[in-house]
């Protein structure tokens, strides 16, 4: 799904647990997210109003390291703060500099259903943030002055026009 699509903008609803069912999911959520290429994908981005992102910020080739979060939820954010270059796979191509805690804690639930919580800083903070905002409607765009942020969706709106009039 790429913005201005409506769907990115619901709330995502939890689950209850984990199952095969489930794993399936984040298995190919996670195929799909190296594929695009990115480090982090929410469900939602794949059309499924469900609160379940998959994560990697390994930088190394051919090391892999994902996470899996079914359920996040924020327990807390540093006051200090970091600024990263974002992109998004919804956004295709649109890049801007956030602001975001530096520091947060997520509890969640992992590939196997157990409870576990996560300190997290850097890159990988900024990622979880970023993800965790999908699962509330929120893109990384938000967080731009009007101006910015209405660049930005006329350039994808004209991106998506333009691919649609291809004749194959």
């Amino acid at each position: 799904m790429t913005e201005p699509d409506p769907i990115l903008r619901k709330k995502c609803e939890p689950l209850e647990g984990v199952n095969d069912h489930l794993r399936n999911l984040m298995n190919d959520m996670l195929e799909t997210m190296y594929e695009a290429p990115g480090i982090g994908l929410a469900a939602i981005q794949i059309g499924v109003l469900k609160r379940v992102v998959v994560i990697d910020v390994s930088k190394k080739e051919g090391e892999k390291s994902p996470l899996f979060l079914v359920n996040p939820e924020i327990v807390y954010k540093s006051n200090e703060t970091s600024t990263y270059e974002e992109g998004c796979l919804s956004l295709p191509g649109q890049f801007a500099e956030i602001e975001r805690p530096a520091e947060c804690k997520v509890e969640y639930l992992d590939f196997n259903g157990k409870k576990k919580q996560l300190d997290a800083k850097g890159l990988l903070s900024t990622c979880i943030q970023h993800e965790i905002d999908h699962l509330n409607g929120v893109l990384f765009i938000d967080y731009l002055s009007k101006l910015k942020k209405s660049m930005i969706i006329k350039k994808l709106k004209k991106q998506k026009q333009s691919v649609e009039r291809i004749v194959v």
